[in-house]
């Protein structure tokens, strides 16, 4: 099995598509688990891809699929991405925070549980993932799947070819106020209970990243787990099919609990 066919396999349909904003990329999917009335723990979902607009949501959908048939509700949001009409930071970030606060709009109707949400992200949706943590002060789980957790680095080792500047809008010298509000290694979330996941083969995102950012945050007292998966590399851990999955989904499930 190739776990990177999971990017091409279409996912179960979404109950609903909602919009949180105007813009056509504005949007999210939500799942909510059938045969219990809740309230719904819930997942938020940030999908990767180098936060490039050729890559979308869609394939996210099949572990959002996985987690609401263990009986957790998904949102699974999409965003601006470089390429879309503002997008790259601020935008994409603006619309990660407007589509999370837009939870709370729908909340009621959908019978979600907003005293149990984590967020999560793969990938450059890690990095989502973990700064919508540090600025939202009512996120309290995070979850890292081999996540770009150091902008700084990542743009050292020119990953995907420079995806970071594109993001960023330039270089850590020429906007370091941009790395400092967007990379996780140099925000603060002592209030975070933080996930990482990374498998030791990933040829993507070195597992390096998740190395070193669990040792500097443990050392400023941030609350942080660390799960390295052996063998495993970087589309596994999104794969429902994987091993690997079965490990993650588990710690979901206990965070949420």
């Amino acid at each position: 099995m190739n776990s990177e066919d999971i990017l091409t396999l279409s996912p179960p349909k979404a109950d609903e598509r909602l919009h949180y904003g105007s813009d056509a990329q504005q949007f999210g999917d939500l799942r909510i688990p059938h045969g219990n009335k809740g309230p719904h723990p819930l997942v938020v979902f940030l999908h990767g891809g180098f936060w490039r607009a050729k890559y979308d949501l869609t394939h996210a959908g099949h572990i959002c699929a996985a987690l609401v048939a263990k009986g957790v509700a998904t949102w699974n949001m999409e965003y601006r991405r470089v390429g879309n009409p503002g997008g790259g930071w601020p935008g994409t970030f603006e619309d990660v925070n407007n589509g999370f606060r837009f939870l709370s709009q729908i909340a009621h109707r959908y019978v979600l549980d907003l005293n149990r949400v984590a967020v999560m992200g793969h990938s450059a949706g890690g990095q989502l993932a973990l700064a919508l943590a540090a600025h939202q002060n009512s996120i309290r789980h995070a979850i890292s799947l081999a996540g770009v957790l150091d902008l700084r680095r990542a743009f050292e080792l020119h990953l995907s070819h420079d995806a970071v500047v594109e993001f960023m809008g330039g270089s850590p010298v020429e906007v370091p106020e941009h790395y400092h509000e967007a990379s996780p290694a140099e925000l603060s979330m002592p209030h975070v209970r933080q996930l990482l996941v990374h498998g030791d083969k990933d040829d993507t995102v070195p597992v390096s990243f998740s190395q070193s950012y669990r040792e500097a945050k443990v050392k400023r007292g941030e609350k942080v787990e660390f799960l390295e998966l052996p063998k495993d590399g970087h589309y596994e851990l999104i794969d429902p099919r994987s091993t690997a999955w079965t490990a993650i989904q588990q710690k979901i499930l206990d965070l949420l609990a």
